[in-house]
């Protein structure tokens, strides 16, 4: 028996499926900002502050980065209320998946701090500059540079990653297909049509990262 495709009720979806993306871009915003913000901290710190911090940064990334998102999202959002901290859905999805995305690029950070010459440091030091100047203007630019594209691939990958949220009832684009398909009954239409819309907002983040990368950074940032 054929299966005959039927895109009739796209029509009346897509304002869900536009609401389902805006929340989308909501998660993927606000999880860069505090991600990347929070990275360049636990870089710094790992490399720069008192033992028990570094320990304390290299346990972090390490469970982190070796426990599934899913489980540390239930954590955050079922697990934390177990002692008195309950969280609206929205605010455990862009914590857990800004505390999941830090891990990551905190290497990714640190490695593009490894890369600037020291040299450079001890220049700006011998001319005067405080460790905070020579950190924020001199080091951290050069460094964002070089890690560019693997912390934009880590964005968009975040991104993806945050159709795991819809299991916390977060209304966000792969919860609204969730809906979708089952009031129409046609899973195949329903993931294609959510399929595309993701692979839409991964190129226009890339490119909107890319292009926010140059202006902020200078040339040579791809």
């Amino acid at each position: 028996m054929g299966y005959s495709l039927d895109f009739g009720w796209l029509a009346g979806a897509t304002g869900a499926i536009a609401r389902g993306a805006a929340t989308t871009i909501l998660l993927i915003a606000v999880t860069t900002l505090a991600g990347t913000f929070l990275s360049i901290l636990g870089a710094a710190g790992r490399r720069n502050g008192p033992l028990l911090l570094k320990r304390a940064i290299g346990v972090y990334v390490e469970v982190m980065r070796n426990t599934p998102f899913l489980v540390q999202l239930f954590f955050i959002f079922f697990g934390l209320p177990s002692i008195g901290i309950r969280l609206d859905p929205i605010l455990a999805a862009m914590l857990a998946m800004t505390l999941n995305m830090a891990a990551y690029t905190i290497e990714i950070v640190g490695a593009g701090l490894d890369a600037v010459p020291r040299g450079q440091t001890e220049a700006a030091l011998a001319l005067g500059f405080r460790p905070r100047q020579v950190f924020v203007k001199i080091v951290l630019p050069q460094a964002l540079k070089v890690i560019f594209p693997a912390l934009t691939s880590q964005i968009v990958i975040m991104m993806l990653e945050s159709a795991v949220v819809s299991q916390i009832a977060v209304r966000e684009l792969t919860y609204e297909a969730d809906m979708l398909q089952a009031r129409t009954f046609r899973a195949f239409e329903t993931y294609f049509v959510v399929t595309m819309v993701y692979l839409v907002l991964s190129m226009g983040l890339r490119r909107l990262l890319v292009s926010g990368g140059r202006r902020a950074l200078g040339a040579g940032v791809s």
